[in-house]
Parts: structure tokens; sequence; C-alpha cells
């Protein structure tokens, strides 16, 4: 089950996790993001244990995206130790997030 992140909790539940992390940055109002939702919650069950999956409202954490320079939505960020290693702009087949995925496991 992925779980909700925001701008008061993102420094210690992604920046200090101690697996890797997958960070979807959404909003309630974007269509590719609903899109995207079915996938990022089957890989979170997949890869439970194994990695991490956090979801961003960039509305409720403006901060947060500010951040990480997020200006297009669905992104999603890939995280090891407290570093982005790769991302995902826009929506994408499950294929795709799987092969990121496997390279930061």
């Amino acid at each position: 089950m992925a779980i909700s992140v925001n701008d008061s909790n993102f420094e210690e539940t992604v920046l200090q996790a101690g697996l890797p992390v997958l960070v979807d940055f959404w909003a309630e109002w974007c269509g590719p993001c609903k899109m995207m939702l079915p996938i990022v919650e089957e890989v979170s069950k997949e890869y439970e244990g194994k990695l991490i999956v956090a979801k961003v409202d960039v509305d409720s954490s403006p901060a947060t995206a500010a951040r990480f320079g997020i200006r297009n939505i669905p992104t999603i960020l890939f995280f090891k130790n407290g570093e982005v290693v790769d991302k995902q702009v826009g929506a994408a087949p499950k294929t795709s997030l799987v092969e990121k995925i496997k390279a930061v496991l």
C-alpha cells in the first residue's frame, strides 16, 4: 500500500528511509495521475518489504514539489540513500516502472 507523504514528513519518510523509495507526485484533478494510480498500487504490493512507495499531493505539499522541481505531473522520482537516482515524467506502462525499480533495488 502506498503511503501518503507531505512537506512535514518527507525528510524522515523518504530521504532517511532504509529502503529505496518510489515517490509519486500527483494531484486529485490530474487525469494521467488517476491512470497511474492502479499501477503504483500494484507495484507497492509486489515490492513490499523491498521498496517504499509514497505519494505526494502537489497541491497540499507545494514545498516538496518545488524542492524537486516538479513541473509536470504525474512525476515519479526514485530515491536511494536519500538521493534521486531516476525519474519518470508522465503516465507510463507498468513495465517501464518495473525496469526502473529493478535498477534501484
